[in-house]
């Protein structure tokens, strides 16, 4: 195989891993009854109860935008919104009992697959594995981030 026909498969299995990692999302929000904002959110909560501005940061939302999300989530019975013990003039919110539950039902298993094929790989073959999804990501943000200021430039918002 030539070079650039090993670019051209890897790029392809990239596209077409972020796909179906797109597919999972997809079928875990309509699971929950939620658009796919709303799915970050509650994946944004599931390691610790967060602040309605802190949910807004971590899924790049304007706190307007993350307040009425999180309203939405409280009204489904996913998320709690309790006041802060530390600062009771702000908010925490974080998953419900229930919402975990499926949470992990949903998730767990994709996670357990995920580490069973990375055990089949020597430390060499993960080393690059996490080099190229490593510099992936950083890739995918900084492309967001462009694609933003082209909003900006036409006038368009974005959040």
């Amino acid at each position: 195989m030539s070079k650039q026909s090993a670019v051209e498969r890897a790029a392809r299995a990239a596209e077409q891993f972020g796909s179906a990692a797109d597919a999972v999302d997809a079928a875990a929000a309509d699971l929950f009854g939620v658009n796919r904002t709303d799915l970050r959110i509650l994946g944004a909560v599931v390691e610790r109860p967060l602040t309605a501005g802190q949910v807004a940061e971590a899924v790049g939302l304007s706190p307007a935008a993350a307040t009425t999300a999180i309203q939405r989530l409280v009204a489904r019975g996913h998320l709690t919104r309790d006041p802060d013990p530390d600062d009771r003039r702000r908010a925490v919110v974080e998953l419900t009992p229930s919402a975990r539950e499926q949470a992990m039902r949903i998730y767990e298993p994709v996670g357990a697959a995920g580490v069973h094929e990375l055990q089949r790989r020597t430390v060499a073959e993960l080393e690059v594995i996490a080099d190229f999804l490593e510099r992936g990501r950083a890739l995918q943000l900084e492309q967001a981030e462009r694609i933003r200021g082209m909003a900006r430039e036409s006038g368009q918002a974005l959040p």
